[in-house]
């Protein structure tokens, strides 16, 4: 099925084949066609499946077809993603489909100055995208109003809700005075974005391509068992035994990512690294050296798990276990893109064997177990044979602060009762 088939405008089709689109995905096959009726969508689709193109071609038609134009210091459309380089690479993408059309595409977020948003804001634009956080300040000091926007979408609305950008949202939607079309986006279902979706969304189109919370079939999932002490030393020695030139690595702490980038460059290996205590620019510069194989190992935080487009990435390491399973999903969906091959590589300590049964019933498949010679953890095997003895009603995931519950009752109260006076407001 190609994109002249869907009964885009000329200028449209042209962009798209410029950028190399020949046939619709799966998830563009059964959301554009929902979408241009106009219904509410609520999807769950893998990283790396064309979700950009399925969210956004439809309004920018819609846009087009309405003939109308932005007012000073309004947007017409509005995509919220829960980061900046997630928004950035949406902004980019939208800017490359409207090429040859007069619709303008904007994007704030933050680590950028506030007074180029405000320019790029003032004239008004017809698609804007923005993090959560940074938009509440523009609209709050007046520099743009999403009071009669046409169409609101949610890219990684789980993610949106993770990292607690929800009240930024409530104060965001408040100000909304018409009826948008909504459209959800996500790569990972839960309950708490089920009951969200259930409250905001006008009867919606639910599509799923292929299971929730699965990964690409494309992606080979496989373990190293190791002491922690000794995971940099393994990392070295694999990407120099099998010649690895792309890998991107995962860590779960600031501190961790600058000592691995240390100690690779220590042993003639180029990394960068990309964390939220670098700059916008630095992290772009960084991306950017990854990309063009200036640095052979890109170590990042789950602030790069989301929104990170790097054509055929071959390998991404775990060097920790992700605190939650569901981070999984996000982390390797780097790799195994579009049909390509990838390649995931977990190192596993002891603290991190329950990680490894939460992911693999949550994805449904086994990660591949490899001990290297040299590098086996002590007692592993009397660990794991405790671990499968104990009750699963016994069994804890790893917290980042243990002494915090692992779920905030009070808060997800507040969120159900801010999301039903959303709906009541809508049916008013």
């Amino acid at each position: 099925m190609s994109f002249a088939s869907q009964g885009f405008a000329p200028e449209v089709v042209k962009a798209l084949d410029e950028c190399g689109y020949e046939k619709l995905t799966p998830i563009q096959q059964q959301a554009i066609p929902v979408a241009r009726r106009g219904h509410d969508i609520f999807a769950t689709a893998q990283t790396g499946t064309g979700k950009t193109a399925a969210f956004s071609l439809p309004l920018i038609q819609k846009l087009l077809d309405s003939g109308k134009s932005a007012s000073r210091k309004t947007a017409r459309a509005l995509i919220l993603a829960p980061t900046r380089e997630l928004a950035e690479q949406i902004a980019d993408n939208i800017k490359a489909y409207t090429k040859y059309t007069p619709l303008s595409v904007t994007s704030v977020f933050g680590g950028r100055k506030m007074s180029s948003q405000v320019r790029a804001l003032e004239t008004g634009v017809d698609i804007l995208v923005a993090t959560p956080g940074r938009l509440e300040e523009h609209i709050e000091q007046g520099n743009v109003s999403v009071a009669n926007i046409e169409f609101l979408v949610f890219d990684e609305a789980d993610r949106i809700l993770d990292m607690g950008f929800i009240h930024a949202v409530r104060k965001i939607m408040l100000d909304v005075n018409t009826d948008p079309q909504i459209m959800m986006f996500s790569a990972t279902t839960s309950s708490q974005l089920n009951l969200l979706a259930k409250d905001i969304l006008r009867k919606p189109k639910r599509i799923a391509v292929e299971r929730a919370n699965t990964t690409a079939s494309t992606v080979a999932h496989v373990l190293y068992p190791v002491e922690q002490e000794r995971k940099t030393e393994l990392l070295s020695e694999l990407i120099g035994r099998k010649n690895w030139q792309q890998v991107l690595v995962f860590v779960n702490y600031k501190e961790t990512a600058n000592d691995v980038v240390q100690e690779l460059k220590l042993n003639g290996i180029k990394a960068v690294v990309c964390h939220g205590d670098k700059a916008q620019s630095a992290r772009r510069r960084a991306l950017d050296e990854f990309k063009s194989g200036k640095a052979r190992v890109m170590v990042a935080t789950d602030v790069a798990a989301r929104g990170l487009d790097i054509e055929d990435l071959p390998h991404v390491v775990n060097y920790d276990m992700p605190f939650l399973a569901e981070d999984y999903v996000h982390r390797i969906g780097r790799t195994g893109r579009a049909g390509k091959r990838g390649h995931a590589v977990s190192f596993v300590n002891r603290d991190e064997e329950l990680t490894v049964v939460q992911v693999e019933n949550l994805i449904q498949q086994p990660l591949r177990r490899i001990e290297l010679a040299g590098y086996e953890p002590k007692n592993r095997d009397s660990y794991i044979e405790k671990l499968h003895t104990k009750p699963s009603s016994q069994r804890q995931g790893r917290r980042n602060n243990p002494n915090q519950p692992s779920t905030d009752q009070a808060a997800a109260e507040r969120r159900l009762a801010m999301v039903r006076r959303l709906k009541a407001r809508r049916t008013q």
